[in-house]
């Protein structure tokens, strides 16, 4: 009963099958040129059939194992179906239709250039699926080692200018600024450290000289005890008066030599050192 029943199912489905062909009448063939077409949805129909056939046979080309004859006559099969769409959308936009050729891509190496100027298969030659690793293409579609090309010493000559020299680095007046500044800095610290070897040197000769007059006094040495100074308020030492003029000579050199946010910066400083 069940073989009964798939018979007259696919009977039914024939006799379904063609009544409907039977109301759309003989089927039409796709025209040899497509200035032949004279009605723009008749034109975009048949650019759609176009893009199926294209699409059923790329699927096809993925299959390596077609043979290497076979895959590169479905590829020219390929090419000639794109180039008849290209026809077909040309006269779409003849016939007052959108232009479809503008959303195309191109099929380039890895530098760029188009495959269809490398192969000579002519412009708009595209290779699909395994026939980019066929004997002669897979080499278009390998990336090429960069070559770094090394400048003449011609080249490394013209590329000297005044700049290169130094020759306009004070044109804007900053090198000028900064470096007035460092000078100012650095004489300044030359004066302090001269200052501190001479006040060094004139204390070795005042303790050379002390030596020499006591040690020749004789006797009259009572006498001169006899006459010493008493003080009765604390008084500096000789090193407490060296480092106070020493101290009042760095200040008046900072402030002749340097500006007013220098000696607040150099203030603020100390307050975080606690220094005074």
């Amino acid at each position: 009963m069940a073989r009964n029943e798939e018979k007259a199912q696919s009977m039914l489905n024939r006799y379904l099958a063609g009544k409907l062909d039977e109301k759309r009448g003989p089927k039409q063939k796709r025209p040899y040129l497509a200035s032949e077409c004279r009605d723009l949805v008749e034109a975009d129909k048949w650019r759609s059939q176009i893009i199926r056939e294209v699409g059923k046979k790329v699927m096809e080309i993925q299959n390596e194992g077609l043979g290497e004859h076979r895959i590169r006559d479905l590829n020219d099969e390929i090419n000639k179906l794109i180039r008849e769409k290209g026809h077909w959308e040309r006269r779409i936009k003849e016939l007052g239709g959108p232009d479809y050729s503008r959303a195309a891509g191109k099929v380039t190496d890895s530098k760029g250039r188009e495959v269809a100027e490398l192969t000579g298969k002519g412009r708009g030659y595209t290779y699909f699926g395994a026939a980019k690793k066929l004997p002669g293409v897979k080499e278009l579609f390998e990336a090429e080692p960069v070559k770094v090309a090394r400048r003449s010493r011609h080249q490394m000559y013209r590329a000297i200018d005044p700049d290169y020299y130094g020759f306009r680095d004070e044109e804007d007046g900053v090198l000028e600024r900064v470096e007035a500044e460092a000078e100012k800095m650095i004489r300044m610290q030359a004066v302090l450290d001269w200052e501190e070897k001479e006040m060094e040197r004139q204390k070795a000769l005042s303790a050379v000289a002390t030596h020499g007059s006591t040690g020749g006094g004789g006797a009259g040495g009572e006498g001169d005890e006899g006459a010493r100074f008493i003080a009765y308020v604390p008084l500096p030492d000789q090193q407490a008066i060296e480092a106070k003029i020493l101290e009042m000579k760095r200040n008046d050199l900072l402030a002749k030599y340097t500006s007013d946010a220098l000696l607040q910066q150099q203030a603020q400083a100390k307050a975080l050192l606690n220094k005074k």
